[in-house]
């Protein structure tokens, strides 16, 4: 039962389901285009994270697909419509690494607002300079979240222990929806959250309304003692008007997990001493990703042992099309 990895992914139950089936691991295949689509032929099971584009012209090649495993919760790199088509199940990890990325969320909240970057930075170099560092405090700020989701609900619960008033923007929601009442979060257009926000954090997926959400017109909506903070996609955020808007000091700073392009080039966000930037590790922790591997295992193994998935986006099990009337007669 051939099942290809094309990225790096490692963990105990990625290494006990090679111990029962077929399992091939190129951690750079990602990057090699053509060699993956030669790698095809009889595969029944691909398991990628982010970098892998797994589009239609990969899918005809991949005639024994079954189905695609995401280690991870985004689906951006995945034609999850052409793989349906094709009655592959796409399949993810949608739980595992909330918890994660909601505690990267802090820890880049507080990096920004208590200057630690540029503390840490300074006492490195000798100096001893407090006065130059003074912060403030989470507690009475406003925080916005754009995305009440698995993870935004998640951080909304945790900011209620920081003191913290939580407002949230999101269209697939009311103010009876279960991640409102429980994490006790104030329901508001965007337009509202982006204007009273002290903190305004992003956790949406990557779509055609979401993509360049967040250009000089959005920026140019906060308080300029606002900071912005992005762990979901990079291609929600227009970089080019993110640091325009830093430039001119119309927000305080601004903290970025995820980049329009990854790995991003030269940019002029690492000059600025008022951004922290992290390569994409919000869920990457040992917990999470033990947990991520342990999800799509399971998936995987299920499926191509004739059983439902249990964390999928389409459907449970492969359901391939059948030949059109004329090739049966053939």
């Amino acid at each position: 039962m051939p099942i290809l990895v094309t990225e790096r992914i490692e963990g105990p139950a990625l290494s006990a389901l090679a111990e029962r089936m077929r399992v091939v691991i190129e951690h750079d295949l990602w990057q090699r285009p053509d060699d993956l689509l030669q790698q095809l032929d009889g595969v029944r099971a691909l398991v990628v994270r982010n970098q892998t584009r797994v589009d239609a012209q990969l899918l005809d090649r991949a005639e024994n697909l079954e189905i695609i495993a995401r280690a991870g919760a985004g689906f951006d790199n995945i034609d999850v419509s052409a793989a349906s088509e094709r009655g592959i199940v796409v399949a993810g990890a949608f739980e595992e690494n909330a918890v994660s990325v909601a505690e990267h969320v802090f820890a880049l909240m507080l990096a920004l607002v208590r200057k630690i970057i540029p503390a840490h930075q300074s006492v490195c170099e000798g100096q001893w300079n407090r006065h130059a560092f003074c912060g403030t405090e989470l507690h009475g700020k406003t925080l916005g979240i754009v995305g009440l989701g698995r993870i935004g609900t998640r951080v909304a619960m945790r900011a209620k222990a920081f003191g913290m008033r939580v407002w949230a923007a999101d269209p697939l929601l009311t103010k009876s929806s279960l991640a409102v009442t429980e994490s006790c979060a104030r329901l508001v257009p965007l337009h509202n959250l982006l204007t009273s926000a002290d903190i305004i954090t992003v956790h949406l997926p990557l779509t055609a309304d979401t993509t360049g959400l967040f250009d000089y017109d959005k920026f140019r909506r906060l308080k300029p003692t606002a900071v912005f903070i992005n762990t979901s996609r990079g291609g929600v955020v227009k970089e080019a008007d993110l640091i325009r808007a830093l430039r001119k000091k119309i927000l305080a700073g601004a903290a970025l997990d995820v980049r329009e392009q990854e790995p991003p080039k030269s940019s002029p966000l690492n000059e600025l001493d008022n951004v922290v930037l992290t390569p994409h590790i919000g869920a990457f922790t040992e917990e999470a990703q033990e947990k991520v591997v342990e999800c799509i295992a399971r998936n995987v193994e299920h499926v191509l042992r004739g059983r439902p998935a249990t964390d999928y986006v389409n459907f449970p099990r492969p359901c391939r099309p059948a030949p059109p009337q004329d090739a049966k007669e053939k």
